[in-house]
């Protein structure tokens, strides 16, 4: 595609690979370190939270300042503080995880700016499209992360870990080289919903209530998963490879998703992809280990990961202030709404098992589905 001999979109898009690998690392990590179910769902939702709150923050201040030091930064922040957080025992160790967090929040609204502003320009108006593919950069980090960490962790243990700080040094710089003019954000086209009648309250709500599904449902999979295997007698290899595929298959969809949204009503296509989502995570549920997971896991990460760029991008649209705040509200609250389900799908795996979670998670998106279809464009 043109857009990728762009080398802001491209710098942008493996800026997010690499923030996404730190953050798809974590799962596989905590489990390696011998937390239980409810110690990694307490401890993810409170990463996720210092991440996700933050966001719109960082994209308020995005939009009066420029892009560059946030977006740079926020990739050297989480490499400084991982690093540390490999480096330092116990609970303080565990304390800086959480701080690099703070980078991935700085990241993210902006680089979805960026891509959603190179669409523009570059794939005439496909915005939804530009946005996929930084989203699928972004996812797929999450699925070599967990893969190559479980590796490290079978065969170098912690001390392979800082490989993937080393990495990330000149993937940093580099984007600031990039992002060097600094150009601000443009504002938002005014639009009816923006005037805060009661159509536009519905929209953003029926808006929440849709993602916050779809983010609860991936945070369920993908964060529990390598347990759930772990717990069936599997390796670090296993466990970590089903995490990664997970969203090996979300990072697909999210392109797919992206592709037929500026086709097709993006009402239609994130309805329709909940929907399919629902038959691979009960099929899951109900067999326990088997083969079969290595095919249902990354259907179910295709399906409701095609719904997280269409998401973004109606909000962006939508919400008043600029387009970095938008986005570091939406993304907030996709992220937050994800963790604050895992906490308690958390304390419901350790009562009742996994499965039930599973079936939990299946009856969020058969819920979301026709709600998707009250969203206009």
């Amino acid at each position: 595609m043109p857009i990728f001999y762009d080398p802001i979109f491209s710098f942008v898009s493996l800026s997010h690979f690499m923030v996404d690998v730190f953050n798809a690392s974590r799962p596989v990590l905590l489990t390696y370190l011998g937390l239980s179910e409810s110690q990694i769902a307490l401890f993810s939702t409170i990463y996720i939270w210092a991440s996700a709150l933050t966001q719109p923050v960082f994209g308020w201040i995005s939009d009066r300042t420029g892009p560059r030091w946030l977006a740079a930064g926020g990739v050297l922040w989480m490499t400084v503080f991982y690093s540390l957080a490999l480096t330092l025992p116990g609970n303080v160790g565990l304390g800086c995880l959480i701080i690099a967090a703070l980078g991935s929040s700085a990241f993210h609204p902006v680089g979805a700016v960026q891509a959603a502003l190179r669409g523009r320009e570059f794939m005439k108006g496909r915005e939804t499209t530009s946005t996929s593919l930084f989203f699928t950069a972004g996812q797929m980090g999450h699925f070599i992360g967990p893969i190559i960490t479980g590796l490290i962790l079978a065969y170098l243990k912690i001390p392979g870990m800082y490989i993937l700080p080393l990495i990330s040094i000149p993937i940093g710089f580099a984007l600031m080289y990039q992002l060097r003019n600094n150009h601000p954000h443009p504002q938002p086209v005014k639009t009816v919903i923006s005037r805060r009648n009661k159509a536009g309250l519905a929209f953003i709500l029926i808006l929440m209530l849709v993602a916050a599904m779809q983010s609860w449902a991936q945070a369920n999979m993908v964060n529990l998963i390598p347990k759930y295997i772990k717990d069936l007698g599997q390796s670090a290899t296993v466990y970590g490879s089903m995490a990664g595929l997970f969203m090996g298959g979300s990072a697909l969809g999210n392109m797919f998703g992206g592709h037929f949204a500026d086709r097709y009503p993006k009402r239609f296509v994130a309805s329709l992809a909940l929907l399919f989502a629902a038959a691979p995570i009960y099929i899951a549920s109900q067999i326990g280990w088997s083969w079969w997971l290595y095919l249902l896991v990354p259907l179910a990460g295709a399906f409701t990961g095609a719904v997280h760029s269409i998401m973004v991008v109606l909000a962006q649209r939508i919400i008043p202030g600029g387009m970095a705040l938008a986005s570091g509200l939406i993304l907030g609250f996709i992220f937050s709404s994800g963790a604050l389900g895992l906490l308690y799908t958390g304390h419901l795996a350790e009562l009742y098992g996994f499965p039930y979670v599973l079936r939990l998670t299946t009856g969020m998106v058969l819920v979301a589905s026709p709600l998707a279809l009250l969203l206009k464009e």
